[in-house]
């Protein structure tokens, strides 16, 4: 269909090379052995260990013990910004303000740059933010029209304004409940467990997540009804599917406590070194991660995991006939348990539950009472288990503490502490530093917690949390960095770093921008009487897995993770590349005739060559094209109508498709 005009089309403007800029993010940083290994330990039965160990060791670890970096933002923003080769979007500020209202965000970062003489980017241009925050909000590109309209305002509040408008947009609750469905691991079924919620649990629990965000319930709220959940049936009742999540098979019921337990505190605590310590002590085996993890017993955590120890999760089948399908319950017993977690169970998915050594003969030798580890208390007297759990957890500081590092790393590409749910609760106040040779593992301990304070004023407010990063200063710097750039600078935000577009978001901008609209059947969803029943978009879709026969492959091509073992990530692949260059997924919606033909190229047949080219750049870049790009554009394209030139209009906007400003949200 498309000639070899697309390999020269390419090399004129720049399409990207994919696996190579992608690959630049794990580049190891200078004085780094690029063949260091992890530690090597012999316990094999705690996860720490397993194949997902990589996780477990922040970014602060890595540097200490000259591992390679999980992540390099920096590196991956250079080769990015390398490839553009210029400014998009024309001028910008570069006298950037250095003075800032106390408490706010940008005096705790200015606060850094002057501290360690770093001069940061300047601020992004207008174009650029607009799709940066449309994108980052929404999950979608700006329209023609609003980045037109937007770059055309000369009112000073207008980024303000435009804020506020994508956060009251319908797709702003398509993007977040995909992201918090990511966050609470919400899918059909979990591989690493056998846990099967089936197609109408997962749907009940995405209803709920959507409804939370439409509402505006507060997070806190939102925790609270997934920890302290009841219900008779998985299928009609959404919180309940979340610790059902923690169902583990073939072994007693503390393995099912226990990792109920261990989801929780990552989650919502962002502390994910309970499930390392729900098999042994911290102490010889977190020494070098954790100092709190190190100082931590295996009865303390034990403790935690006995608030569940009331809880019970049978499964019912729906057809008695068939007891392969069926539906949840998560149930209280407060009244009919009257045991705690029990000890000296010999068997099970983790190590043998052995009372301590010191312990004394008597019921403390075989029952360990619920017990939160941060502040040593336990239920009220005759009060729910998993409520006080619950209302432990969301009057811990550590629990926004972790809310707002989550959404910090995720719009900035590297959290606060990072990975965000590897947080040592004994190295975060500035003003109790850990002994030597520990330090404040926050790049920015008070940022995390004057963010936090502010996410606690705000009622736990998500979009309040939301309007504060996107309207900082730090979050509109450039990605461009004028001057030279210094990898030790990463820690502390003087630049913007590019993001590669999730797989649902790079699905929807093509269909966007084309006005190519598919009509999505999606597992489990369709003749359900669900709301839409049918979808245009992939960041409607409400798993990772399975979703819709089309688009899977490529999806799960730009590891859109499984919400189980895999998390979504945001390293390259040929296969990503080859995707884009020829999946008949992309193809499709270069139609110029039929009922699929594209909205987009058919109005550009009938529009002289400038102004088609404009109209490709803006409606699918969001800007229009420099003058290298334009005259290279322009050379490519007959200024006669007919067959040939309309083949060109379609390579053109392939190439657009495939170059990095399109893939990357900088």
């Amino acid at each position: 269909m498309f000639a070899p005009r697309w390999i020269l089309l390419a090399g004129g403007i720049a399409v990207l090379s994919f696996s190579g800029i992608l690959a630049a993010q794990t580049a190891p940083v200078a004085g780094q052995s690029p063949d260091a290994e992890s530690p090597t330990f012999t316990n094999q039965d705690c996860p720490f260990f397993g194949p997902q160990s990589e996780r477990f060791y922040t970014d602060a670890y890595r540097r200490a013990s000259g591992m390679p970096m999980a992540r390099r933002q920096s590196s991956m923003t250079d080769a990015v910004t390398k490839t553009l080769g210029y400014v998009p979007g024309g001028s910008r500020t570069y006298d950037y303000g250095q003075s800032h209202t106390a408490g706010s965000i940008d005096s705790y970062i200015w606060a850094d740059f002057q501290k360690n003489g770093i001069t940061p980017a300047p601020k992004t241009s207008d174009w650029e933010f607009i799709r940066r925050v449309t994108l980052d909000l929404t999950g979608r590109i700006p329209t023609p029209d609003r980045v037109l309209t937007f770059v055309a305002d000369t009112s000073t509040n207008k980024r303000a304004t435009l804020i506020a408008e994508l956060l009251a947009k319908p797709e702003w609750v398509d993007k977040w409940t995909m992201f918090y469905g990511d966050l609470f691991g919400n899918t059909t079924n979990k591989a690493s467990t056998s846990l099967n919620r089936f197609a109408q649990g997962r749907n009940a629990f995405f209803q709920w997540i959507q409804s939370s965000l439409k509402s505006g319930k507060p997070y806190n709220q939102m925790a609270t009804e997934l920890i302290a959940a009841t219900a008779d049936n998985t299928y009609n009742d959404g919180p309940s599917n979340f610790l059902v999540g923690g169902v583990v098979t073939m072994g007693p019921n503390q393995d099912i406590m226990d990792q109920m337990t261990a989801n929780t505190f990552d989650t919502f605590l962002g502390v994910t070194h309970v499930n390392c310590l729900l098999c042994h002590n911290g102490h010889g085996h977190l020494d070098a991660i954790s100092l709190w993890g190190s100082q931590t017993t295996r009865y303390q955590a034990w403790q935690l995991a006995s608030h569940m120890s009331r809880t019970s999760a049978p499964r019912t089948p729906v057809d008695p006939s068939n007891t392969n399908i069926y539906y949840w319950s998560l149930l209280n017993n407060q009244k009919n348990f009257t045991a705690d977690y029990t000890l000296n169970t010999l068997t099970g998915n983790r190590p043998a539950r052995i009372a301590p050594a010191n312990c004394k003969a008597g019921a403390a030798c075989n029952y360990v009472p619920p017990q939160y580890v941060f502040n040593g208390a336990g239920p009220n007297p005759g009060e729910d288990y998993r409520v006080a759990l619950a209302r432990n957890i969301t009057g811990d500081f550590q629990f926004a503490r972790a809310a707002v590092n989550y959404m910090w790393a995720y719009f900035f590409g590297i959290g606060l502490v990072d990975p965000p749910d590897t947080f040592d609760p004994a190295r975060l106040d500035p003003n109790n530093p850990p002994p030597a040779p520990w330090t404040l593992q926050p790049t920015n301990a008070a940022l995390l917690n004057a963010l936090a304070q502010h996410f606690v004023a705000s009622g736990f407010n998500v979009k309040a949390l939301m309007t504060e990063i996107t309207s900082s200063d730090a979050y509109q710097l450039s990605t461009v960095y004028p001057g030279q750039w210094n990898a030790a600078w990463e820690p502390y935000f003087a630049r913007k770093y590019v993001r590669r577009l999730w797989g649902e978001e790079i699905v929807d901008a093509v269909s966007q921008a084309t006005g190519s609209f598919p009509s999505y059947t999606v597992t489990g969803w369709t003749g359900l009487g669900l709301t839409p029943d049918k979808m245009s978009y992939a960041m409607q879709f409400p798993d990772v897995l399975n979703t819709e026969g089309s688009t899977n492959a490529f999806l799960d091509s730009f590891l859109r993770g499984n919400r189980d073992d895999q998390p979504r990530k945001q390293e390259g692949s040929i296969l990503q590349a080859l995707n884009l260059m020829n999946a008949t997924l992309l193809e499709n919606k270069f139609a110029l005739t039929g009922a699929a033909a594209s909205p987009l190229l058919v109005s550009c047949t009938t529009l002289n060559n400038t102004d088609a080219i404009n109209k490709m750049f803006l409606t699918i870049l969001s800007r229009y094209p420099s003058a290298t790009e334009m005259s290279t554009a322009a050379a490519s394209l007959p200024t006669a109508n007919g067959a040939t030139r309309n083949s060109a209009l379609q390579d053109l906007a392939w190439t657009l498709f495939n170059k990095v400003d399109f893939v990357f949200n900088y």
